[in-house]
């Protein structure tokens, strides 16, 4: 008979068991050690164990869905982190009851949405969630620049505007007038605070904050976004070179939620879109 317990009644390694069991046959594999995948889920990724829960059949961990609440757009929202019951125990309604638990926690941390993120093709996961409410909202897609050596400084005009490297609490008073447009969960500010090994450039031109970017130490953009006022200038482009010769990249990665503008200049710049992708899935409460 299935039981179902929270996070913090249990061990780390029973969460990380249903984990590795659940994702065994999944698109991506999660090739990660027992502290990487406490160190990633329950860090950046913004899960807690007081908000997750497992499955299990005896002593054997089953299933496991990961809780993170945080203000998310403006709204009180608890993600669903990760979702993974063992192949076994699939169409047993595992799932639907990990999913009942994660909603009940929402309503009872006072969140106003629920939201997750599922790979495109995934087309059973997709079909589960429609039933249960949720609705596609944003597609995110991942884009690849393998040889950052392509990426040539702008000359002109723009090239006298000087990249400095600064604090994230300066980045993030940059950015804080500009989040005009969604940024997805792994982007936010949130998370790159979270994020100790990332890096933060700026750009200023007469005096005011004109462009900036996050960047990870693997060279994953976080973030990369100019003013209105400085747009088409060579500004971002510019962060990126700097950025490089600092730190040596070999090449860079860069995911976006259906933003046009980024998209354009990632393509003009040799980046190529992954064939992968994730949709973002909403359900007030």
């Amino acid at each position: 008979m299935i039981r179902y317990e929270r996070g913090t009644d249990l061990e780390m390694s029973t969460i990380y068991q249903a984990f590795q069991r659940g994702f065994a046959d999944y698109i991506i594999q999660f090739n990660l050690t027992e502290t990487e995948f406490a160190d990633r889920f329950f860090g950046p990724e913004g899960n807690a164990r007081e908000h997750s829960f497992v499955a299990l059949d005896g002593d054997d961990a089953v299933g496991v869905v990961l809780g993170g609440n945080k203000v998310y757009e403006s709204v009180q929202t608890m993600r669903c982190g990760a979702l993974a019951v063992s192949p076994e125990y699939r169409g047993k309604g595992v799932s639907a009851g990990l999913m009942d638990l994660h909603r009940e926690e929402a309503l009872q941390a006072g969140c106003k949405q629920l939201f997750l993120e599922v790979i495109a093709g995934n087309d059973r996961a997709i079909a589960f969630y429609l039933k249960r409410g949720y609705r596609r909202v944003y597609d995110v897609s991942f884009y690849t620049l393998p040889d950052a050596s392509r990426l040539e400084a702008p000359t002109g005009a723009s090239a006298g505007a000087g990249v400095a490297r600064i604090e994230f609490e300066s980045f993030a008073e940059m950015v804080g007038p500009w989040k005009y447009f969604h940024i997805n969960w792994q982007n936010d500010l949130e998370y790159q605070e979270r994020s100790p090994s990332n890096a933060y450039y700026g750009v200023r031109v007469d005096g005011e904050w004109a462009g900036g970017l996050s960047i990870s130490a693997n060279g994953k953009i976080n973030l990369l976004i100019v003013s209105n006022r400085h747009r088409g200038k060579g500004i971002a482009t510019r962060l990126l070179a700097a950025a490089r010769e600092e730190l040596g990249f070999v090449k860079f990665t860069a995911s976006t939620p259906n933003n046009a503008l980024l998209e354009g200049l990632l393509e003009r710049r040799g980046f190529v879109r992954d064939k992968i992708s994730l949709h973002e899935m909403y359900l007030r409460l």
